[in-house]
């Protein structure tokens, strides 16, 4: 076989540790800047999302009125375009209740990421970085759990875990990177 048969496996490798690394850069750069301005952060993100829920919200009762979807994912498809445009429209009604609503949202995503790290890390042996990778899921549960228990005491915490977990997960992110570019280099 040649080696020009060869070529497009190797561009998607070296493709995928750049993309890697490029996501990693990004949550670092995040990462720190929640750091540095906390309180913007909360406000910003807090506006930000009540957008996303009314967008999402909006282009997901577009998709239950499409003729191409059967009728229990429009009925499914509906209902949750319809509570994505009141929770977004609760979040615009004051501050206080769209960082709540934006607290649950994250925590409940971070406990469900570290559950999925957690378990991806302890069940593939070959997982690059693998202790790394259980440490950042069971902080990721705990700073979640952190976040539903206490959302509105924890809005300042919310940023500062949040651009830690950022910093973190673009860290172990280029580390997984270069060892995928490493990996990619001894298989070339």
């Amino acid at each position: 076989m040649s080696s020009t048969a060869f070529q497009p496996v190797e561009q998607l490798a070296k493709s995928a540790w750049q993309s890697m690394f490029v996501s990693a850069a990004i949550s670092f750069i995040l990462g720190v800047m929640v750091l540095a301005w906390p309180d913007v952060t909360i406000a910003v993100a807090a506006v930000i999302f009540g957008v996303y829920l009314l967008v999402s919200g909006v282009m997901q009762l577009a998709f239950a009125f499409g003729t191409h979807v059967n009728g229990s994912v429009r009925v499914l498809a509906f209902i949750s375009g319809a509570l994505s445009i009141v929770v977004g429209l609760f979040c615009f009604r004051s501050l206080l209740q769209s960082i709540l609503l934006l607290a649950l949202w994250i925590g409940i995503g971070w406990i469900f990421r570290g559950i999925t790290l957690v378990i991806a890390a302890v069940s593939d042996d070959s997982m690059p970085i693998r202790g790394w990778q259980i440490v950042i899921g069971v902080l990721n549960v705990l700073a979640g759990i952190v976040l539903i228990d206490a959302p509105f005491e924890s809005t300042v915490i919310l940023a500062i875990l949040g651009g830690a977990a950022l910093v973190a997960l673009g860290l172990v992110e280029a580390m997984t990177a270069f060892q995928l570019r490493k990996a990619t280099k001894v298989a070339a």
